[in-house]
């Protein structure tokens, strides 16, 4: 059978208490601890101070015994001196004589000699407890210093010393727990205000919270207090803040593909549509009809594989990428068309491309991204325009070993810092009244899925987007 140990009984004790019922037991016994180190010296200081009065009152009825007839003192009044001071014997030494005071029952030993001359404090304090808790029977004789004298040497009986003793330790106790007591309670009243009312609220704060997170008036309010519990009101107002924002947003976020996916299917039906009317262009002899044909039939046939896909992002994420080594410079050619979202505004299209430069990649997703950045740069020259002339959006790529580099630049105002903190977060990262912030989200997850990475660039005062995709080899290894 195991022995449990005195602290951890201790800490089991305390624990069947509150907070405050054991800050209240933990101070009274510090407290009483602290008694307990001051109890010992003082109760062998006490027991000094008692041996030193009785050797001084020795010392006077010594004095009175010297003035004494030669005849030598009446028998009862010696006994009235030597019952005045306690002793059955007192005996002086000065001057070249001795003097003796006696009863007529001198006991022939005693138990033992005290030289309070020469007394150290361990042995006061050994002594002290030897009368409290195993007192002799026989007397003890004591010596000390005396006025004028070489010494005083008196024997008395130790029961009166004991019953001294013991009368001051009870008065220490009763003390002891008075003071203990009123210190407890100030200090369980000012922790009680000062700490656990401060943490009830804050537990309280968290249950209710925890009811109805996205309720924002269940935020706490921070108190004006400049300690560590306000710094934990305010850290807990900054959380439950950004937890009631971050669940509204996941709500709004799942109403919202509810929604998508509802009119992903009615788009998804339109689409269709459209690709077969589409399909008949090709059939027309018309030039310019036969040279929109296939890109228009190319971009219906991505929009339809991006609504079949809506509902997989909404359940999860974008599924990943199918790669092959693609050439990039068709597709970048095809961004051009992009402009003419804004004709009015005469913005330049270039693309630098070496012929040749192969990636490895999902066509249909570097697609997308690309069309995120460069339809961006056209809705903010088409809003703002360009601090340099003639508006410009700037398209190259270049390979450096295993990665292509793809930078997407235009010549407009830049980005606001209030949106660059949250560039790619969704629903944060639009700078334009009525924008959704999704585009470079999206851009930025599928940019993850090939492995690679998309940053903003503003080294050369524009604004710039530079893609990092590796090669499939440089990933797996």
């Amino acid at each position: 059978m195991s022995v449990e140990q005195p602290h951890s009984l201790t800490w089991r004790i305390l624990s069947q208490f509150g907070l405050s019922a054991r800050l209240l037991l933990l101070t009274v016994l510090f407290v009483m601890i602290a008694e307990v180190l001051i109890y010992v010296p003082s109760i062998a200081n006490f027991r000094q101070t008692w041996l030193h009065d009785r050797i001084a009152a020795a010392q006077i009825a010594a004095m009175v015994l010297d003035a004494a007839p030669e005849e030598g003192l009446p028998e009862e009044l010696e006994l009235r001196l030597l019952q005045g001071v306690g002793a059955q014997a007192i005996a002086l030494r000065g001057g070249g004589r001795r003097s003796l005071l006696t009863t007529s029952d001198v006991p022939p030993e005693v138990s033992k000699s005290v030289d309070l001359r020469e007394a150290k404090w361990a042995t006061l304090v050994m002594d002290a407890f030897d009368v409290l808790f195993s007192p002799a029977d026989k007397p003890i004789r004591v010596i000390g210093h005396g006025m004028g004298v070489e010494f005083v040497e008196i024997i008395l009986d130790q029961r009166p010393l004991r019953a001294a003793m013991l009368d001051f330790s009870r008065n220490i106790l009763l003390l002891s727990l008075f003071i203990s007591i009123i210190t407890a309670s100030l200090v369980y009243l000012t922790l009680q205000w000062v700490i656990v009312r401060p943490v009830r609220r804050l537990t309280g704060n968290i249950a209710e919270f925890s009811g109805n997170p996205e309720d924002a008036s269940r935020v706490i309010q921070p108190t004006d207090r400049a300690d560590e519990i306000g710094l934990a009101e305010q850290a807990l107002a900054r959380m439950e803040t950004t937890l009631a924002d971050e669940l509204r947003q996941k709500r709004r976020l799942a109403q919202l593909g509810l929604a998508v996916s509802k009119i992903n299917h009615e788009l998804r039906n339109m689409l269709t549509t459209a690709q077969l009317l589409t399909d008949r262009l090709e059939r027309v002899n018309d030039e310019t009809a036969q040279r929109v044909a296939p890109r228009l039939v190319a971009t219906l046939d991505r929009a339809i594989a991006f609504c079949e896909t809506t509902l997989a992002y909404g359940r999860a994420t974008e599924p990943l990428p199918q790669r092959r080594l693609i050439p990039l410079a068709p597709l970048i050619e095809d961004l051009s068309n992009l402009k003419d979202l804004a004709p009015e505004v005469g913005i330049a299209f270039n693309a630098h491309v070496p012929e040749g430069l192969m990636v490895d990649a999902d066509k249909d997703q570097l697609s997308r991204v690309l069309v995120n950045l460069v339809r961006n740069a056209v809705q903010a020259l088409s809003l703002a325009g360009s601090p340099e002339g003639v508006p410009r959006i700037d398209v190259s790529a270049s390979r450096h070993g295993n990665f292509v580099i793809i930078l997407v630049e235009d010549n407009g105002p830049g980005i606001p810092d209030r949106v660059k903190a949250d560039l790619f977060t969704p629903f944060q990262s639009s700078a334009r009244k009525g924008g959704t912030g999704l585009g470079l989200t999206i851009a930025a997850e599928l940019i993850q899925l090939h492995g690679g990475t998309i940053s903003l660039d503003e080294s050369n005062g524009h604004t710039r987007f530079r893609i990092q995709i590796p090669d499939r080899a440089s990933v797996q290894d």
